[in-house]
Formats: structure tokens, C-alpha cells, sequence
């Protein structure tokens, strides 16, 4: 008797749940078990439900993104203002900086499996905010190449959690076909980021040494290193854990929402850490094919995050010249973010979304590549439409949560989806050499091979979606909204062991 209390007891600590028919089931169920009476009240209006959740959620998780491309995107603005000269910075030192940002993240992105799993994801979200705030503002007091490289550092350890975190709480609000748009949303960030930032450098390059005892680049680190602050606290009072525990949602709008959501069968919450999943995945293609693309993706990712601004100040502008002209890269970013995520809605077609955007992105490439430095107009031009390759990974992401299912195995996609992005963009500033200033015609090269064949492969991936579903056509009927009450809709069962579940392409 002792022992089967103290086994409830641990199970319930880990968020767990077992049916009367021995079923592990998502926590979501044990909720609607305990609330049947609520489905029975007056009905929901799903659409006003939708916007109240939009109004609570989205705005968070679109200030979380925004804040970490901001935090992170700076130092290229920093670029083109006095942080070489003040800190003494020799040959491919910025690079590294760079690079090195990218290897704390990835790194980290390795225990993040465990503790997206363990830690609710809106609180880990919060307190990683937290953390890096110190780390963006830390790097205002550095004295010379290794004390701005260690803050770089930890700003990327702190920030491996935001993607994988924002993918995980969109997927236990919105269906598979609302996931799309609230991603673009908040995947905005990048886009609002690069306007931002420039914004800022070039407010910040005004600054002379008898208006401020501190250079224009530490003022801006600072700055940034409270608003960050700030956001964080927000994110961590503001984000319920979970819709069950969303204060200013009624029972019975609990109950609706969860029934809408019930469709996805990726569950809401589970806190069992089960290692055969992750097995699973290693063994998964879709996950192999998803890292690959992202991989080849994020070749663009030297561009868009380190040397723009520097790129643009070789054609022959100044500091500031060459800040606010970076800033169209931004309204492109959003613009094409935008379009993808509610063409989605509307028309499903993931894959062709990608390619269709990916098309602009190669077109970019070839004028960077290609046209001699006198042409202006056409190389910055190329380094606009290069930023339509950002659109896809908000793609990507709604993928991910989308069509993997099992709470470790889905905490191990999303990670290893923000790793892989982390390695491409570690490898991508590479590519700018200091050897081959002040064209990079080898890095302008790399973007354009790398988004051809991310288009190949992401066809691929929709050609092994419609290839399962079709394996899955005479197995079993898929689910619907009606069935929202069983616990075998809660089952917890990841993609390949659910013959139910249908892959969204």
C-alpha cells in the first residue's frame, strides 16, 4: 500500500498520468476527466477564443524572439562602429566572436532535450531570458578580444532554449494549420530585429566621446541588456505553463480549447523523460531530412546576422549609410514571413512555400555573387532578396511540431532543429574570410549552392509525407474533434507508433 502511494506520488511530480485501463496518457486528459460537466455549458465561440489566446500568447513569444535576434544581431551593427578599434580586434577575431556564439548554443542545445522535457517550457523560456540579459549587457564592459568572446559566449549558451521553447508552447495552443501563422508571427522577430537594430546602431553611432564617457557600442549592449531584462519578467508572470493553467481562461474555454487542439495528437504536457524515443528519432528520416534542410538553410546565415552591414560598407558607404540601408532587410524578412505563414493557413503546400521562397533567396546569391562591386544598386539588391530564406524556418518549425509526435521524442526534434540551425550558422560566418575582404565571393557562392539544395531536400521531405500517409490510408481512420473525451486520443504514442496520425505537408 505504501509503495503503490509513493509510486502515484512520484508519477504525479513528473506529469504523468495512468488511465483505469493502464494507459499513459497526457496531463490534458486527467483535466477534461476532472471537467467533463463543462463540455455541456454554453458553447464556445472558437474564433473570439482564438484572438483572446493571440492577444495573451503571441505578443510574448514574438518580444522573446525579437529581443534574442536583437540581442544577437548587434554585433553586427557593433561592426561598423568603433568596437574593432576599441577592443583591438586582429583579422578574423569578429568572425570568431560570431562563430563562437553560435558553438555555446549548439552545445547547449544538448541538455535542453532533458530539461524541455522535465521544466515547463514557458518558465525555462523565462529564466533564459533572464540570463542572457546579464550577458548582453555584461558585454559593455569588455576590455579586449576574450572577455567580449566569453559574453558571446554565454549569450548563446542562455539563448538555445527560445526557438525549441516558442515551437513547444505554439504546439499546445493552436491545430496544426494555426501553428503556421503564429510562428511567422513571432518568427517576425528576425525581421523586426534587423529594422531594430538599425535603428539603434544608428542612434548609438551618434554618440561622441563629450556627450557620453562610454562608447556609442557599450551604451547600445547596455540598453539592450535591460530591455531584455524587462521582456524576461514579462514572459515569466504573463506565460501560463500550459492552457490548463491559464488563469484568464474559464473551464469551459479550457475544455473547448482542448477538445480543438485534441486533433494534433501530440498532446499538451508529459514529463516523463522515455529514452526509446529519442532512439526513435535518431532512426527517423523525417528528422533527418528536416536537419539537413535546415542545415542548408542557415548557409545564408552569415549574411543575414554578422556581415550585411559590413558587406554594404565595403560598396563604399559609411558607417551610418551602411546601417540604415540594411534595414529593407528587414521589411523583405517580414513581408515574405508574413506571406508563408497565412498562405499555409489557407492553402496548406509547406514545401512549395519553401521553394517558392527559397527562388528569391538563390536569385540573391547570384547577384552577390556575380555582379562587379561598381554595381550597387544590384548587390544590395542581392542582399535584400537573400533574406526571403528566412521565411522557410518559421516553415520548418510549424513542421516540426507539427508532424512529430511523443513528448521526448517532439523535446528532441525541437532541439536538435535549433542545434543543426546553430551549426549552419557557425559554419556560415566561416565563410567570410578575412583573406577575401572585401568581396567574399566564396561566402556570396556558398549562399546560393546551399539554398539549391535545400530546395531538393525539401522535396524530398514531401515526397516521404505523401508516402506515409498513403501507407496509412487503409490502416485506420484519422481523428477528429469528437473523439476529444478518449483517453486513446491522449495516449501518449509518438508519429511512426500512432496509426492514426496523419503527416501535415
Amino acid at each position: 500500500m505504501h509503495t503503490h502511494m509513493a509510486s502515484s506520488k512520484e508519477e504525479a511530480q513528473v506529469g504523468v498520468i495512468e488511465t483505469t485501463k493502464g494507459i499513459e496518457v497526457d496531463n490534458a486528459w486527467e483535466f477534461l476527466d476532472n471537467h467533463r460537466n463543462a463540455s455541456l455549458k454554453d458553447p464556445i465561440d472558437l474564433t473570439k477564443l482564438r484572438r483572446k489566446i493571440d492577444w495573451r500568447i503571441v505578443p510574448l513569444m514574438f518580444a522573446a524572439y525579437t529581443i534574442q535576434f536583437l540581442d544577437k544581431i548587434i554585433l553586427n551593427y557593433a561592426g561598423v562602429m568603433t568596437i574593432r578599434q576599441d577592443l583591438n580586434l586582429q583579422g578574423n577575431d569578429f568572425t570568431n566572436i560570431s562563430t563562437f556564439t553560435f558553438v555555446g548554443q549548439a552545445l547547449f542545445e544538448i541538455p535542453n532535450i532533458y530539461f524541455l522535457q522535465r521544466v515547463p517550457a514557458a518558465k525555462w523560456l523565462g529564466f533564459n531570458i533572464l540570463a542572457w540579459a546579464i550577458a548582453t549587457g555584461s558585454a559593455a564592459a569588455s576590455k579586449d578580444y576574450q572577455t567580449l568572446l566569453v559574453s558571446r559566449v554565454f549569450l548563446g549558451i542562455f539563448e538555445a532554449t527560445v526557438a525549441p521553447s516558442l515551437m513547444l508552447i505554439s504546439s499546445q495552443w493552436y491545430t496544426k494549420s494555426e501553428q503556421a501563422p503564429r510562428i511567422s508571427f513571432w518568427l517576425l522577430g528576425l525581421g523586426m530585429g534587423q529594422i531594430f537594430g538599425g535603428l539603434v546602431s544608428f542612434g548609438f553611432q551618434h554618440f561622441t566621446p563629450e556627450q557620453s564617457p562610454l562608447a556609442g557600442w557599450r551604451v547600445m549592449f547596455l540598453t539592450l541588456g535591460v530591455l531584455t531584462l524587462v521582456i524576461g519578467v514579462a514572459v515569466l508572470v504573463f506565460l501560463p505553463d500550459t492552457p490548463m493553467k491559464a488563469k484568464w481562461l474559464s473551464d469551459n474555454e479550457k475544455v473547448a480549447l482542448l477538445k480543438h487542439v485534441s486533433v494534433n495528437q501530440t498532446g499538451i504536457e508529459n514529463h516523463r523523460f522515455r529514452a526509446g524515443e529519442v532512439v526513435e528519432a535518431l532512426g527517423d528520416p523525417q528528422i533527418w531530412l528536416l536537419l539537413v534542410s535546415i542545415l542548408l538553410l542557415s548557409g545564408t546565415g552569415g549574411i543575414v546576422t554578422t556581415y550585411s552591414s559590413t558587406v554594404i560598407r565595403n560598396l563604399g558607404y559609411s558607417p551610418k549609410e551602411a546601417t540604415l540601408l540594411n534595414m529593407p532587410s528587414g521589411a523583405v524578412n517580414i513581408v515574405f514571413t508574413l506571406l508563408t505563414g497565412y498562405g499555409i493557413r489557407k492553402q496548406s503546400n509547406r514545401w512549395a512555400f519553401i521553394i517558392a521562397c527559397i527562388i528569391p533567396g538563390m536569385i540573391g546569391g547570384g547577384l552577390m555573387s556575380f555582379l562587379p562591386v561598381s554595381n550597387k544598386a544590384g548587390i544590395l539588391t542581392g542582399i535584400y532578396l537573400v533574406n526571403s530564406v528566412v521565411a522557410p524556418l518559421a516553415i520548418f518549425y510549424s513542421w516540426t511540431v507539427a508532424n512529430v509526435a511523443g513528448a521526448t521524442k517532439r523535446a528532441f526534434a525541437v532541439a536538435a532543429i535549433s542545434f543543426i540551425f546553430c551549426i549552419g550558422n557557425l559554419i556560415s560566418p566561416q565563410t567570410f574570410q578575412a583573406r577575401d575582404a572585401p568581396e567574399y565571393r566564396p561566402a556570396k557562392i556558398t549562399v546560393l549552392a546551399t539554398q539549391a539544395g535545400c530546395a531538393v531536400t525539401t522535396f524530398t521531405l514531401f515526397l516521404y509525407y505523401v508516402w506515409q500517409n498513403k501507407k496509412r490510408e487503409n490502416t485506420s481512420e484519422s481523428e477528429t474533434e469528437e473523439a476529444f473525451m478518449s483517453p486513446d486520443v491522449w495516449k501518449r504514442m509518438t508519429d511512426r507508433e500512432n496509426l492514426r496520425f496523419r503527416y501535415s505537408y
